[in-house]
């Protein structure tokens, strides 16, 4: 099994530092590639001068970060694709306890694991919850869907996920049109179609939240239109073993208004909070589910989704 980490870049060159120092100081060989979005601050003479330890993409011209991460893959050979995004960094082992759960089961086209996200000092601002019992479980793909759909999976960002090259083939990849606001959701759905999920519990990322970060720009209405959009396609893709027992896209829309209510309200953003609380404030379910989704956040939810344990280390 060969892994290639898939690292999209623009005009960050003290954080791609970082990113590609992590991605070269893997406990296992691994192929590095370096998609560059087209970059003016010295990004490529500095990953030239890697030489061979790092293949390196440019693109003819700003495409943005979607089709910066699909012209990576398209340069990357492994077999397994880890993307990174510049500001983030992983664990030295990540690749390594990727592998060998992986090993273990082979249906998997998806495997994600633990994150920390930390502020600029790198000191640690919040944690990735563990989910089911044990180190390591896979989560069959009936239940994948089902499980996003309700929030109970925290497949999470590109620094937590990596999936299968030739699943990810099978997909458009990622969605220009969702550029750096669920481009990376939209393509683990996608993905998921194909097989099953791993979950490490296990911390082997790490991301930094700042104030520069792409998403961190987006208008919260803008977030919360697209946060729809990929609601509903995973609503279609819930398998027939949970279809009884989702609530109706409206309920689900309404929660979404409850959730980014509060998000406004939290940045004081006190008039869109109240142009996203009502009237979505009037429907139970919505409350029901913001409260669920609350308590998985937390750990504290049972799940239908069916989390297998295993140990790879026996293997």
């Amino acid at each position: 099994m060969k892994f290639s980490i898939v690292i999209t870049t623009y005009n960050r060159l003290s954080f791609l530092k970082r990113a590609i120092d992590s991605a070269l100081n893997q406990t296992v060989p691994c192929e590095v590639v370096v998609a560059d979005d087209g970059s003016t601050d010295g990004t490529e003479q500095y990953v030239c001068s890697l030489g061979d330890r790092v293949t390196y993409h440019r693109n003819f011209e700003n495409l943005g970060h979607a089709e910066t991460m699909n012209a990576g893959v398209n340069r990357a050979k492994g077999e397994w694709i880890k993307p990174l995004d510049d500001d983030d960094y992983l664990a030295p082992n990540c690749i390594a306890e990727m592998e060998r759960a992986i090993a273990v089961h082979p249906e998997a086209v998806i495997c994600s694991c633990q994150a920390a996200q930390v502020n600029l000092q790198e000191e640690e601002i919040s944690h990735t919850r563990s989910i089911g019992i044990g180190k390591t479980c896979y989560i069959p793909q009936a239940d994948i869907h089902y499980g996003m759909l309700l929030e109970l999976l925290p497949f999470g960002t590109p620094a937590q996920v990596a999936f299968r090259r030739d699943a990810f083939c099978q997909t458009r990849g990622w969605d220009s049109q969702l550029d750096t606001n669920c481009d990376d959701i939209d393509s683990w759905i996608e993905i998921a179609r194909f097989g099953d999920a791993m979950f490490l519990n296990q911390c082997l990322a790490y991301r930094t939240i700042w104030p520069d970060a792409y998403n961190a720009k987006i208008p919260l209405k803008t977030r919360l239109k697209t946060n729809i959009i990929i609601k509903e396609k995973i609503y279609q893709y819930v398998s027939d073993r949970h279809r009884q027992d989702i609530p109706s896209l409206d309920s689900i829309r309404a929660y979404l208004h409850l959730h980014w209510s509060l998000v406004a309200l939290k940045r004081r953003q006190i008039a869109q909070a109240l142009q996203l609380f009502y009237p979505s404030c009037l429907s139970w379910v919505a409350w029901q589910l913001l409260v669920q989704a609350i308590l998985a956040r937390k750990g504290k939810k049972k799940s239908a989704v069916r989390f297998m344990p295993f140990e790879p280390e026996k293997v």
